[in-house]
């Protein structure tokens, strides 16, 4: 089974994902046996922020890498043990709010597909960048 990282490349939806990772250093970290939980933004939710947001990202790359633990859980968490949790620690250090009353979000971003098997763990496609606070 392939892990986080492969799956991710081998998508076309996470190109900005993959860019980012990358830059923050943080491929061989998502390559680790883990396991992780990872919210992924697809790069429709990347593009969902103000213009210039990503290059400014790119070039503070403690600020990018922060983000990026952000949308990064301990473990591997399906919907349902997510959903019994109601809120989880990201690798960042801060709490994310987990909502599946109706419908699956992670704080303010909506789950477009859940569950998605990795060898060192899960990916929860998101439809919108999720940042600390």
């Amino acid at each position: 089974m392939a892990d986080i990282v492969d799956i991710a490349v081998n998508a076309d939806s996470f190109k900005t994902l993959v860019t980012a990772v990358q830059a923050a250093g943080l491929v061989e970290t998502l390559k680790s046996p883990g396991p992780f939980t990872v919210f992924a933004p697809t790069d429709d939710a990347f593009a969902k922020l103000p213009p210039g947001t990503i290059q400014t990202l790119v070039q503070n790359i403690p600020q990018l890498t922060r983000i990026l633990k952000y949308h990064v859980v301990p473990g591997k968490l399906k919907k349902d043990d997510l959903a019994k949790l109601g809120t989880v620690t990201s690798v960042e250090g801060s709490t994310i709010n987990i909502d599946c009353s109706d419908g699956f979000e992670v704080k303010n971003a909506t789950v477009l597909a859940a569950d998605i098997e990795a060898d060192n763990g899960v990916i929860h496609v998101i439809d919108t960048v999720i940042l600390m606070g």
